[in-house]
């Protein structure tokens, strides 16, 4: 049996959340990254026998267009595939009954699914510091609980995902992130973006209607010189903060 992290993680909460869980499966996990352009996901192919670890995160209650369309290349052969949907504390929505059809259409079998929290992508103070020690204590043990039933050869017991269908419409973020003036053009912004929307020739603004608001760029800038407009988030901020006050745990769906 091979494990493998099938991810889409701009930020790194997602990565986090994912490498709690597959490191109670196995200590060598074959990684296959969504958010990387130039990758050629239709010669990902698995086998039945294979466990993978489907891992993405919830923008607006959906999930991320470009990883879905990326996703569709990848053929699961029927391989046994867990759904790890992480949310900034708000809510996930469709985004795991999303992920179930898009796994299933791929050819995977979904045998069991995970709704977890890692700290909001934009606005920080949300769900701050998590995945935490509680976080992580969850999800190992439904990591565990998964592999039992993937072993014991019973991933035909589909697991109740909820969500409806038809899905939520996405409206959209719409932060797009500028550089500032302490920009030096190292050019990192442009060769990290998932989604290709920051020309190197001109690296100051992105192609809004290519950019996913996912912030990478802004995390991965050296210099910090990558922002969102401080009055939108000061704004969604204040929009959210009592959906997003009370902590949510993480959910498994076996």
């Amino acid at each position: 049996m091979n494990y493998v992290q099938i991810i889409f993680s701009p930020t790194g909460g997602t990565r986090r959340t994912a490498e709690i869980m597959t490191s109670e499966w196995s200590s060598s996990v074959e990684i296959v990254d969504l958010c990387d352009p130039a990758c050629d996901f239709s010669k990902c192919s698995f086998a039945p026998e294979d466990a993978v670890l489907l891992a993405l995160p919830s923008y607006g209650g959906r999930v991320p267009a470009a990883a879905a369309e990326r996703l569709s290349q990848i053929r699961g052969n029927s391989a046994k595939c867990v759904l790890l949907c992480v949310y900034g504390n708000r809510a996930y929505e469709d985004t795991l009954i999303e992920m179930a059809d898009l796994a299933e259409k791929c050819g995977f079998v979904p045998a069991a699914a995970v709704a977890a929290v890692a700290e909001h992508s934009i606005i920080h103070q949300f769900a701050a510091g998590r995945p935490d020690e509680k976080d992580a204590q969850q999800l190992r043990d439904a990591a565990k609980k998964i592999l039992e039933k993937i072993k014991a050869g019973r991933p035909e017991d589909a697991p109740h995902i909820p969500g409806n269908r038809p899905y939520k419409k996405f409206g959209g973020v719409g932060l797009v992130p500028k550089a500032t003036k302490d920009c030096t053009g190292c050019g990192l912004c442009a060769e990290q973006c998932p989604v290709q929307a920051i020309d190197r020739g001109n690296l100051k603004k992105a192609d809004a209607d290519r950019c996913i608001s996912c912030m990478r760029c802004v995390v991965q800038c050296p210099v910090s010189a990558r922002k969102v407009n401080a009055g939108m988030v000061a704004a969604a901020s204040l929009a959210m903060k009592k959906v997003c006050s009370d902590r949510k745990e993480c959910e498994l769906f076996l």
